[in-house]
């Protein structure tokens, strides 16, 4: 196998990854007083050029690399990126989305990313990402789970298939 048709290959598998993982977190979540509708997921990796004519899949990954100039900025911004859509059906209280992930290179250990949200609207996006030092020292994430909370009381979950 020539190193041109390696590198084809493995772009091919990170595309079906890809496409896979999007499609797996399409469905959506109902709870007691909430609703995700869907967790979309991109995983930005700089360092390897897209060879590829569709001007969307470009379009995104330029959007999360925009504003980097040095390499090191651009490597920085490498990682994981996650944009949870939700509603909720009491819109007058605050709510905490927390989004909770596992990564690669540290086992079982779960960390916790949480935004409180109190301006609620019909319909909601709250946005997390793994990046930077976090994403290049511990590892690409591996599972993940998105709750959307109010006070103690959960509303709704959602979770990646290897959360478990």
């Amino acid at each position: 196998m020539t190193p041109g048709s390696r590198s084809i290959l493995i772009r091919l598998l990170a595309l079906t990854a890809t496409a896979s993982a999007l499609i797996s977190c399409s469905s959506s979540s109902v709870g007691n007083g909430g609703k995700i509708s869907k967790v979309k997921y991109y995983h930005l990796v700089p360092t390897t050029p897209l060879l590829v004519q569709d001007p969307a899949i470009m379009f995104e990954r330029q959007h999360y690399l925009f504003g980097a100039v040095t390499k090191a900025e651009i490597i920085n911004r490498g990682g994981h990126y996650y944009t949870v859509f939700w509603k909720a059906d009491d819109r007058t209280q605050p709510v905490t989305i927390r989004f909770e992930y596992r990564q690669a290179n540290n086992g079982l250990l779960t960390k916790v990313l949480e935004e409180q949200v109190d301006d609620i609207r019909r319909s909601n996006t709250t946005k997390f990402q793994v990046t930077g030092d976090e994403y290049t020292a511990n590892g690409r994430v591996t599972a993940w789970r998105v709750t959307l909370m109010r006070g103690k009381e959960e509303l709704v979950s959602k979770a990646s298939y290897l959360w478990n």
